[in-house]
């Protein structure tokens, strides 16, 4: 297996760039959304899920960032919006342009200094309405027969962070730092043999894992992940939204592609990882994967006790945090 692509976003929910090496660290790929579009109404940091029109906007970089960007010292990003302007983050008319392309009012921000959560806390309201049946449904484009989730597949840390934060704190990820998807997913995913575009599921890495196992990267889930000099934990499957199915630049609205994540990988396509060593990647570089080495009744029991353990998070969220007020 080798790395194929490498992509880093420098606005989250907008198109990013392909990058042929890229460092990566505890905080994932570097400079990767170092910016994000706050959505001033609704008291959080906005998402393609929430705010399609974002993915109609690509962002770059005026200049490589250096090694010392990160929260706290953004380099400077110029947004290409779908009319074709491109405004520079320090012009006033940004905030204007994405507020008339969201229809309310937005904001770009910078990632702030680590400890700074001003960017990352949302409204109460907000947190209510994330764990909410119908907004989970309209998230991930499910019907009113289709079955939830497992929220299971999160850790009880995870579901705690996401019913504080729009975003975990120090970063304008969704979950974890580093995103990693393969070239036999996006082909087996297809009804017709062409793979979908890239582009589509966001993705930090591209895998070309050839064509054995139609989703390889599920079986990685638990193990680690060698990307050259680089080492990664896999956390988690990654459950797929409503943004694939989304138009974007060159890419039509395709709704399909949830009824197909949903009858062939359960919804879910790619995985999470943490960063174990940090070190830097580049396109061709081998891709090695060893899957988890606990024993099949160890393994077992450690899951059943963390699934336990989040069901029961999940419960106390549910009967304080998130309970619905009368």
């Amino acid at each position: 297996m080798k790395v194929t692509q490498l992509w880093r976003f420098p606005v989250k929910s907008m198109g990013g760039t392909e990058v042929e090496a890229v460092r990566i660290d505890r905080r994932g790929v570097h400079a990767d959304r170092l910016w994000a579009v706050r959505d001033v109404e609704k008291g959080a940091t906005a998402s393609a899920r929430r705010v399609p029109a974002l993915l109609g906007c690509s962002a770059r970089y005026t200049d490589e960032p250096g090694d010392d960007a990160g929260p706290g010292n953004v380099p400077q990003v110029v947004i290409t919006f779908p009319d074709g302007r491109e405004l520079a983050c320090d012009d006033p008319a940004v905030n204007d342009a994405l507020t008339e392309l969201a229809g309310r009012e937005m904001r770009l921000v910078a990632l702030p200094p680590a400890g700074d959560t001003s960017q990352h806390r949302m409204l109460m309201q907000a947190s209510v309405a994330n764990f909410s049946a119908s907004q989970v449904r309209e998230d991930l484009n499910l019907g009113q027969s289709d079955d939830l989730p497992d929220a299971t597949m999160f850790t009880t840390r995870q579901i705690i962070t996401l019913a504080r934060y729009t975003t975990p704190p120090g970063t304008f990820v969704d979950l974890s730092p580093v995103h990693l998807l393969s070239t036999a997913s996006l082909l087996s995913l297809a009804a017709d043999g062409t793979p979908y575009d890239v582009r589509r599921f966001r993705p930090n890495v591209l895998v070309d894992a050839g064509n054995g196992d139609p989703f390889p990267e599920s079986a990685w889930v638990g193990g680690e992940v060698e990307l050259g000099a680089v080492t990664l934990r896999v956390t988690n499957p990654t459950i797929r939204c409503v943004v694939p199915t989304r138009p974007q630049p060159g890419i039509e609205r395709d709704t399909g592609i949830s009824r197909l994540l949903a009858e062939r990988t359960d919804r879910f396509l790619g995985v999470y990882a943490d960063v174990a060593t940090a070190g830097v990647v580049r396109v061709g570089d081998e891709v090695r994967a060893h899957r988890s080495s606990r024993t099949g009744a160890l393994k077992r029991a450690t899951s059943a006790a963390s699934r336990a353990a989040t069901r029961g998070a999940q419960r106390l969220l549910e009967a304080t945090v998130l309970r619905e007020k009368s």
